[in-house]
């Protein structure tokens, strides 16, 4: 018997902070997330951004987040929104 899992993206943001998900290491901007691989197992994830501009970073981090959503089976939502 075959199991079909389905992926879906939930994503946490602070409307407060506009560099949620963001970290500077030395003056380099990082994209910092938490990943599930399994319902017992977590993992987090810390990829540079290739910027020392946090206005690039935060573009980055938008369409990172973007192209997850459209790749998950869940909705795409718009920027800001938090998804459960």
């Amino acid at each position: 018997m075959s199991t079909n899992l389905i992926t879906i993206a939930s994503l946490r943001i602070s409307e407060a902070n506009q560099n949620h998900h963001l970290w500077n290491n030395n003056g380099t901007w990082f994209l910092h997330y938490t990943v599930y691989p399994t319902p017992f197992t977590k993992e987090r994830i810390r990829r540079s951004l290739g910027t020392k501009d946090v206005k690039t970073a935060r573009e980055h981090r938008d369409s990172f987040f973007n192209q997850l959503a459209k790749k998950s089976s869940a909705p795409v939502v718009p920027d800001r929104i938090a998804v459960a």
